[in-house]
């Protein structure tokens, strides 16, 4: 895969990334990302954001999601991030795992939130695939308790599983997902390794075979030898953990192949025609080295890119007055140091100068930033967003971002 292909004409070019340099040097050549091309097509299900943490990700899935909807689509918008940022800013008292609709949009689409609650998607996927009294069993099981709220990888599987079934529903247009922050954002997409690694694993296999072994001789040799190996296991493990991942693997052999197949079935998705990911950074050297990283994941699971989303970009209303011009100026100013009539508005005047020349500095560096990651990933497309004045809280907010995020025409 090159990168930077993806679904949706994610690749076009518009004006995103071509934002006056501010001192910043020779730009680096790179392909603007035009978002609103790629949420207008109908072929584009899965928009799935990520990013390190304290760039912006939940704001632009937000953003994304709620621009999509009031061009007339149908969106939901998961997240996975449990702050409640997401909830606050559409308006919304709180998210669980039932999709809410978001009231105040305009147009003919329609936008839903929701966030991921682990164990309650946990549960739904066994009450689905086992008998009543079964699903009791296991539900009512201390190890799958513990497994179900917070055992490592879970939340990732649950994050494949909850997508999955959003997608099947079919009920929405397109599905935004707000991923968790830093490099764990992308172990979902590790999950049905894992989870093939974990059921095939050399324990799962011991405590399981007693109920596949066929005949009275077997299973007496067969018990034999368990009995020495849970003796052993119980010394690691304790006596009562063991039994209980017994009673638990016991319970649900049977879903095993069941979990597999629909963790591979969703990384399948992923990776298929239709499906989008948006890396999100701050113009800053460490969340442009996570942004790097996510782009060789991503490229070396062949997984769609459809660009970056450079957030918090540093601009300015004077993009002519220079830095230098600026200090120079202020210095003029201040040289005049004797009291005399506007002494007070030269002093306010050489303030705002240097704050000027501080912001174009800042310019210049996040240019030079950008520009050695476009360096490097020429072919990855790049959409800036601007800084806004203040906090995004509430949907006029979004829609500030998401005028920011999409054709620059508009």
């Amino acid at each position: 895969m090159t990168a930077g292909s993806g679904a949706g004409g994610g690749a076009t070019t518009n004006g995103g990334g071509a934002t006056a340099n501010g001192g910043g040097g020779t730009r680096a050549r790179a392909v603007g990302l035009d978002v609103d091309t790629l949420i207008d097509d109908p072929a584009t299900r899965i928009v799935v954001c990520c990013g390190s943490g304290g760039v912006g990700k939940t704001t632009t899935a937000a953003a994304i999601g709620l621009r999509a909807a009031e061009r007339g689509r149908r969106v939901v918008v998961l997240t996975i991030d449990p702050a409640r940022r997401l909830a606050q800013s559409m308006g919304l008292s709180e998210l669980d795992n039932t999709p809410r609709v978001v009231k105040g949009t305009r147009g003919d689409g329609e936008l839903q939130a929701m966030m991921l609650d682990m164990k309650r998607t946990f549960d739904e996927v066994v009450l689905a695939h086992a008998e009543p009294d079964r699903a009791r069993a296991i539900m009512e099981n201390p190890f799958y308790q513990s497994l179900s709220a917070g055992f490592a990888g879970t939340q990732e599987y649950m994050a494949m599983e909850k997508l999955g079934q959003l997608r099947a529903e079919d009920r929405w247009d397109l599905i935004v997902v707000d991923t968790p922050p830093s490099r764990s954002a992308l172990d979902f997409l590790d999950a049905p390794s894992r989870l093939g690694s974990f059921l095939d694993g050399r324990v799962i296999r011991l405590l399981t075979a007693p109920a596949k072994v066929g005949g009275r001789s077997a299973m007496k040799f067969l018990n034999v030898g368990m009995g020495l190996i849970t003796g052993t296991l119980g010394k690691i493990f304790g006596a009562q953990l063991l039994t209980d991942i017994q009673t638990f693997v016991s319970a649900t052999d049977s879903m095993f192949g069941g979990f597999r197949e629909r963790a591979d079935r969703t990384y399948q998705l992923l990776k298929a025609e239709g499906t989008a990911f948006l890396v999100v950074a701050a113009p800053e050297r460490d969340a442009l080295r996570e942004a790097a990283y996510f782009v060789d994941r991503l490229a070396a699971d062949d997984m769609p890119l459809a660009g970056l989303v450079l957030n918090r970009v540093h601009t300015t209303g004077a993009p002519q007055l220079t830095a230098e011009r600026a200090l120079a100026a202020a210095e003029a100013l201040e040289e005049n140091g004797a009291p005399h009539a506007g002494a007070e508005a030269e002093t306010l005047a050489a303030g705002l100068l240097r704050l000027h020349a501080e912001r174009v500095q800042i310019m210049a560096r996040e240019r030079r930033t950008r520009n050695r990651f476009a360096s490097v990933y020429p072919d990855v497309p790049i959409v800036e967003v601007a800084a806004l004045p203040g906090d995004v809280h509430d949907l006029d907010g979004l829609r500030a971002v998401g005028d920011r995020l999409g054709s620059p025409a508009e």
